[in-house]
Order: structure tokens, then sequence, then C-alpha cells
């Protein structure tokens, strides 16, 4: 992800691939999702926007957790969320390098 200040709606559903209306709804249902808004009422989020809402979409999407259980799980121990999903980001990395090498060979 190249480093800008805000990510318009649009951009944050692309990276996800999700519709834009279910950001809006995770945006109601937790409250560490908390885009800025312009003057035109556009929601403009976060680095930290976005890492929040990975972790919801990791726990809801890739753990199968309901909404509720990932607003326990996010309240209970956030830490090891972050944790976990820093484990998952490293491994996708290192799993990227060893299929450039085997597309190499």
């Amino acid at each position: 992800m190249n480093e800008k200040l805000y990510y318009t709606i649009g951009e944050v559903a692309d990276m996800f691939n999700v519709n834009t209306s279910l950001i809006r709804y995770w945006e109601k249902e937790f409250d560490i999702i908390n885009p800025r808004k312009n003057k035109k009422g556009n929601r403009l989020f976060t680095t930290q926007d976005i890492d929040n809402f990975h972790q919801i979409y990791h726990l809801v999407k890739e753990r199968g957790y309901t909404l509720q259980g990932a607003k326990s799980k996010l309240k209970i121990s956030k830490k090891e969320v972050d944790r976990d999903l820093e484990i998952i980001k490293r491994l996708q990395k290192i799993k990227g390098f060893l299929q450039q090498i085997n597309r190499e060979l």
C-alpha cells in the first residue's frame, strides 16, 4: 500500500475487494473505524482506519467470526489480533518471494 494521507471509500473497497456498502456498515458497527469526512461528506480513511478494517476483515471474512464475535475478540485481545495479522502479512510476503524464485527456476 503506498502511503497516502487519506483514502477514499472506493479505494478501500478495492483494496479488500468488497462493496462500499460493507465498509459503511462496518463503520457503523465497529467504533475503531472512524473516517474523517470532507465538506461534501465523503469519507476519508487513514492508514489506521484501513489497518482496523483489515483486522475486522480478517476476523469476519477469513476466520469466520460473527460481527459480535469479532467485536468481542477485538475488545478482549486487540494486540493478539494485531500480532496474528502481522504474522499473516509476513508469511504472504515470504510466499510471494518463494513463488517468484520458483518462476525464475
